[in-house]
């Protein structure tokens, strides 16, 4: 008796312990999305396409960009005497800002406060007296010195350089801030993107906990390795790990504000700000003295060059200036912390339909 033979499904096929289907033959068209027999939206092949391309785009063109050409922008010198401070200005014009001092003294506690990057003054016989801070930068330090330098090949003098705030030795390159604030950055923009698959099992004030209780944990870490373990940063460890902590929490809440309000493109938006853009604009690689002009603008007010700043301060300025660059890490946090709970709030309370 003949038997009629069917065509299968393939879920039949695999039931009845049919062998796979063999490949599909070139020019078969696109697959479907699963469940919906249809082909999947343009967006879903344009949009990972187009984020790479822009983030690979932005990381060169800003840390190789930034680096390509520095150039001085009112660089802060303390000149002591009338005469020469004029000369300064007239010779250099834009390049540095000329800060008047009533003597040597006065123009090297300027220095030691950083309210200046360099100290300038006159000795026996013409000679100047160049005095600078090291762990100011080596790109501040090496700028400065090709422009006294200039300035005093031209007029036919010396100059004697003296390194009164040196970096230390275990950091002579003067990079570990910059590695030591990416390092945090990188850490609370990872963490918020783990909460962020949380979302479904733990509650928004549980995942709150989360980012802080990990951010103090990042920060305590970073700090002792860094400083007491390492020996490249000499800040206290106690306002270096308070300092730390703030950038890892503002990095990790900044994250999270930007993968709830914008979704899948949230995470790269922070990948762009933070890591790209705030991490390259830092002030710790090249100075903030010697980036262009719309770099320097948005380099202290973003959590990593914030740090940077913060870092340096306490580490080799007594913290003389580090209340601004924690006030800026602060708000970071709390604000996007707010912002946050305030979408919650507002998904609960609007009405269904």
């Amino acid at each position: 008796m003949a038997t009629t033979a069917t065509s299968a499904t393939p879920a039949a096929a695999a039931v009845a312990g049919a062998p796979p289907a063999s490949p599909a033959p070139p020019g078969t068209p696109a697959p479907t999305v699963p469940g919906t027999g249809r082909r999947p939206p343009v967006r879903a092949w344009l949009q990972p396409a187009v984020i790479a391309l822009v983030l690979a785009a932005a990381f060169i063109g800003c840390y190789i960009g930034l680096q390509r050409d520095p150039q001085p922008h009112h660089v802060p010198i303390a000149v002591t005497g009338r005469e020469l401070a004029d000369r300064m200005r007239g010779a250099l014009g834009d390049s540095v800002e000329v800060h008047p001092a009533a003597d040597a003294a006065a123009a090297r506690r300027a220095l030691e406060r950083h309210e200046v990057s360099a100290a300038l003054g006159e000795g026996p016989g013409g000679r100047l007296n160049l005095e600078v801070a090291g762990a100011y930068g080596p790109s501040t330090t090496s700028a400065v010195k090709s422009l006294v330098g200039a300035y005093a090949e031209g007029a036919g003098r010396q100059v004697t350089t003296e390194d009164v705030v040196p970096l230390t030795r275990y950091d002579t390159r003067g990079l570990a801030g910059f590695y030591l604030a990416f390092g945090v950055t990188l850490a609370g923009f990872v963490l918020a993107q783990n909460a962020l698959g949380l979302a479904g099992l733990l509650r928004l004030r549980h995942r709150f906990w989360l980012l802080a209780a990990v951010s103090a944990a990042v920060g305590t870490v970073a700090a002792v390795l860094a400083g007491p373990v390492l020996g490249a940063v000499p800040a206290p460890v106690l306002p270096l790990a308070f300092t730390l902590t703030l950038l890892a929490a503002a990095a990790a809440f900044a994250t999270k504000l930007l993968g709830t309000y914008l979704g899948p493109v949230g995470v790269p938006a922070a990948t762009l700000l933070l890591l790209t853009v705030g991490n390259s604009t830092s002030g710790a690689a090249i100075s903030a003295d010697l980036l262009p002009p719309a770099a320097h603008a948005v380099s202290a007010l973003l959590p990593p060059g914030a740090a940077v700043r913060a870092i340096t301060e306490l580490s080799y300025f007594h913290g003389a200036h580090v209340t601004g660059p924690l006030v800026t890490l602060a708000v970071w946090a709390v604000t996007a912390a707010l912002l946050v709970g305030l979408r919650s709030r507002l998904r609960r309370t609007t009405p269904a339909g």
